[in-house]
């Protein structure tokens, strides 16, 4: 596959805005044709540091994440290398020991809360995607998640949120989306950009 047959979106916005599923309905639209990597594989490993030390880490900030290695497996799916990607366990707040072979495809979508905010990794993708949430809502859904999906309390996801998640939100992610080409309103909710984006790819494709 030749590096520029591979279209490259990247799907930001705050937690809880709707980021991951509007990537996760794209994808299911194409599944042989496109790929999806999200962001939050790519936090650090912390494997000298106590479970409950990693509890308390700031995981909002750019420096929680490995970018590096997430420009160098773009790269490789653009040559048309198959990455492996790292897998990360939110139970354990650390890098698991497994990966994820992801093989290149036409189409690889990347979501993530700070894919814009990093000037080389915004740099391999040909099209930026910002989705915007109110903030009541993606405490709403934070929540949700966190607590029936990644078996955490309630008290620690509201300190969580306290702490790290607004003000990193305020600091790194709301202004990244000046970086955006399109900027889509409630996400996965919205239908008629789904369409566009869709349409986008099918062009792609074909």
């Amino acid at each position: 596959m030749a590096m520029n047959s591979v279209y490259v979106i990247g799907i930001a916005g705050g937690s809880g805005s709707g980021k991951s599923t509007f990537a996760a309905r794209l994808r299911e639209q194409f599944p042989d044709s496109v790929a999806l990597i999200s962001c939050d594989n790519y936090y650090r490993a912390h494997d000298d540091i106590p479970l409950e030390e990693r509890r308390r880490l700031n995981y909002d900030a750019p420096e929680a994440l490995e970018f590096d290695l997430m420009v160098s497996h773009l790269q490789a799916l653009k040559r048309g290398e198959a990455v492996d990607c790292p897998i990360y366990d939110f139970a354990l707040h650390n890098r698991s020991d497994k990966v994820m072979r992801i093989d290149p495809k036409p189409v690889i979508l990347v979501d993530g809360i700070l894919i814009l905010s990093d000037p080389a990794l915004r740099e391999t993708f040909d099209l930026r995607i910002y989705v915007e949430t109110d903030a009541d809502e993606r405490i709403l859904r934070r929540i949700e998640r966190d607590v029936k999906e990644r078996e955490r309390s309630l008290d620690s996801v509201i300190r969580q949120y306290r702490e790290t998640v607004k003000p990193m939100h305020e600091q790194f992610v709301e202004p990244s989306k000046r970086k955006a080409d399109i900027i889509i309103p409630e996400g996965g909710r919205n239908d008629a950009a789904m369409k566009v984006i869709l349409e986008l790819i099918r062009s792609r494709l074909h």
